[in-house]
């Protein structure tokens, strides 16, 4: 069976749409893309990770491929928290202004092997359905025809005899070991909680990436080491050109102490249906320590939301607190934290108020239109699982 598997992996496949294969490419032409140049959309795809591996591979890339392909997935687990809403908006936003193509992968099977939603298909397509509704409203550029959404069940169901012997493939190559140290991908880590199912997610997920034959890996940096794994299978299957690793930073929960947001603490985060009210108290009882920029979740909702969302963020202060302010860069910001020139007073009703303007578009479009409104209330309806 090992050697029949070996066999019908179709290696060509895995390898197709290099960016070799992409016809007319041309360092000028896709210098050339929306009208901007090299650099600038190098440094556009850049900016969007706190991690890129590697950067000489991407400027390659944009030499000769005008479109590459850019692969996000999620799995569709609950309420949409505003790091996948409006963060995701204006990194998609920011790849496509690059000349991108991005790919969203919609992992309904993968939230079914993380047994969320309580393994519900139903409920898993209802909470996936809601996910696309808050991008439309949020702003997210659907309408470039470059966003496309799939779901993983029909991709793969579509297209089995090519999906399935690469996760073959991919499990043959990877001692268990290296697959266990994956599903932190997951949010697992202990080794005792794993089932079978959720040590088949790793090397799905590493399929993933070929299978969509992406070109940049653009997810949150604890999906790192699936990713990694499948630059390490691109050296088995000698393949010279690897997925390029976008990952982006991860906004931590509103209290102090949270690293990660979490959707079962619905304190640790705002979601993006939020009204107003919910908006400000969260942000009021936020941690936000005087003087303390590294690890002040107001401070990065500013910097990794605010700021590239609107460019600025202002301040309303009394004259006698110096008045108001308005930042155009972080560093200007942090500097007047740490100096005490900017206080959490100053910070907290502000950021509320960029929030609740970013948000407005979504309350509306879930009031008023019917289907979304519906989707709302049942993605509401459902217990939040592990």
């Amino acid at each position: 069976m090992a050697d029949q598997t070996s066999q019908q992996v179709p290696e060509e496949k895995v390898q197709s749409l290099t960016i070799e294969d992409v016809p007319n490419s041309s360092s000028s032409q896709s210098a050339d893309a929306n009208g901007m140049s090299l650099e600038k959309r190098f440094e556009i795809i850049r900016s969007i990770g706190e991690e890129c591996i590697q950067e000489n591979e991407l400027m390659e890339l944009l030499k000769k491929k005008p479109e590459p392909i850019c692969y996000d997935g999620f799995e569709p687990s609950g309420r949409m928290h505003i790091a996948q809403g409006a963060m995701k908006a204006v990194n998609v936003n920011k790849l496509i202004s690059a000349g991108c193509r991005v790919r969203m992968w919609i992992g309904d099977w993968f939230a079914f092997l993380n047994n969320k939603m309580g393994g519900d298909l139903k409920k898993i397509e209802v909470v996936g359905k809601y996910f696309i509704e808050i991008w439309k409203a949020v702003g997210m550029d659907i309408d470039s025809g470059k966003v496309e959404f799939l779901w993983s069940s029909k991709e793969i169901n579509a297209h089995s005899a090519e999906y399935w012997p690469l996760v073959m493939d991919i499990a043959r190559k990877n001692k268990l070991p290296r697959l266990q140290r994956c599903c932190q991908i997951m949010g697992r880590e202990d080794p005792e909680d794993l089932s079978g199912a959720q040590i088949l997610y790793p090397c799905m997920q590493c399929a993933d990436i070929f299978f969509l034959k992406a070109d940049i890996c653009q997810l949150g940096m604890d999906q790192r080491k699936v990713n990694m794994l499948a630059r390490e299978y691109c050296d088995d299957i000698k393949r010279k050109h690897k997925p390029i690793i976008l990952s982006h930073h991860m906004l931590p929960g509103l209290l102090q102490g949270q690293e990660k947001m979490s959707k079962s603490d619905t304190s640790s985060s705002i979601f993006m249906e939020d009204e107003e009210a919910e908006v400000n108290l969260k942000i009021k009882k936020a941690y936000c320590p005087p003087k303390i920029v590294e690890g002040n979740p107001c401070l990065e909702y500013v910097k990794y939301i605010i700021l590239p969302w609107f460019k600025e963020f202002t301040v309303e202060r009394k004259a006698e607190h110096g008045g108001p302010k308005t930042y155009h860069t972080f560093e200007e910001l942090a500097a007047d934290y740490e100096a005490e020139a900017l206080h959490p007073g100053d910070v907290k009703p502000a950021l509320a108020k960029a929030l609740n303007k970013i948000l407005q578009p979504v309350r509306d479009h879930f009031a008023n239109n019917a289907d979304a409104k519906d989707l709302l209330k049942r993605v509401k309806s459902y217990r939040v699982t592990r």
